[in-house]
């Protein structure tokens, strides 16, 4: 998408509303669960294809489906006093922090679940949708348990294993365990302290990817927040984590490790629903310094029509 700095002032303004919110009301603070997006200069003129020789303020490349961020720097619009500077940016719908519209996957009749499934897209969510209560899971201490098994780095699957039968993804039991939390509009949020190894150019050669092995929710895990919702007649808001997509990177991959064979178990489930997910968070470590339950999620995504998702600035307002 290509998006002027005036288009994304609005996202400045719901800062500031949120941090004036938190001043006025003793006990609070506030998290910014936001990456930095990295921009580059355009290369050769071709604003859709960034030159990464030529980063802007120290910006550096992470893991990511589609190209860097391209920025262009447009000419000024002078005045007697001064002059407005102005500039046009392209990026992927998905990429850096960013929150997936339900539309972001469409089922076919082999996994579509219900008749009337959520297919809405940016434009159409609601404010109710991008804020809720924070229902925290943290997995981190298991994660750096088997990281330390190499050194505190990611490694192959024989020496730091996160797959789906082992105890280092979000599992059944951590749903199960705050299923009394779970309620219309939740937000469940895991913080797994993987958002240090996001860094690299490469995404096959990430250690955030790390050959498809990294924390996330686990098949089990989507599965059970399935009944939990089931059986208590709710429907949460959606899912944050901090990783590239929610899912564990055995369940993003699938069994074949395609991407595209019995992958993706949490889109799949989730987002015909009309779960929203928020990918590649940080800070979340933050959040357990709050008072349990104290914690609530604002989506600061722009209201972009026909998008099936948004890089976005996630805030998260907590008592101590």
């Amino acid at each position: 998408m290509i998006l002027t700095r005036k288009a994304v002032s609005i996202l400045g303004l719901f800062i500031t509303m949120v941090l004036s919110w938190s001043v006025a009301v003793a006990g609070t603070f506030v998290v910014d669960l936001t990456h930095p997006i990295g921009t580059f200069a355009p290369k050769g003129g071709d604003i859709a294809t960034p030159d990464v020789s030529k980063p802007l303020k120290g910006s550096i490349q992470v893991p990511t489906f589609g190209a860097p961020a391209v920025y262009e720097v447009l000419p000024d619009f002078k005045t007697n006093r001064g002059h407005f500077g102005l500039g046009r940016f392209v990026l992927m719908e998905h990429h850096g922090t960013h929150i997936d519209a339900p539309f972001h996957y469409q089922n076919n009749k082999s996994s579509l679940e219900t008749k009337t499934p959520d297919l809405r897209t940016m434009e159409e969510l609601t404010a109710n949708d991008l804020m809720g209560p924070v229902v925290f899971i943290d997995i981190s201490g298991r994660v750096q348990s088997e990281l330390d098994k190499n050194g505190g780095k990611p490694g192959s699957k024989a020496v730091t294993d996160f797959s789906n039968s082992s105890n280092n993804v979000v599992t059944a039991a951590d749903i199960a365990g705050v299923s009394d939390q779970i309620e219309d509009g939740v937000w469940l949020v895991v913080n797994a302290g993987w958002s240090r190894f996001y860094k690299g150019s490469s995404l096959q050669k990430s250690p955030y990817i790390n050959g498809w092995n990294f924390p996330g929710f686990s098949a089990a895990a989507c599965d059970e927040l399935i009944k939990i919702e089931k059986r208590k007649g709710v429907r949460i808001n959606g899912l944050a984590m901090d990783n590239i997509g929610i899912d564990s990177g055995e369940s993003g991959a699938g069994p074949k490790g395609d991407l595209v064979t019995d992958s993706w178990h949490c889109h799949v489930r989730g987002l015909q629903r009309g779960w929203k997910f928020v990918e590649n968070a940080a800070n979340l470590g933050q959040l357990a310094e709050a008072k349990p339950g104290s914690c609530h999620l604002f989506v600061g995504a722009l209201k972009l029509v026909a998008s099936t998702g948004g890089p976005s600035r996630i805030i998260a307002m907590c008592k101590s």
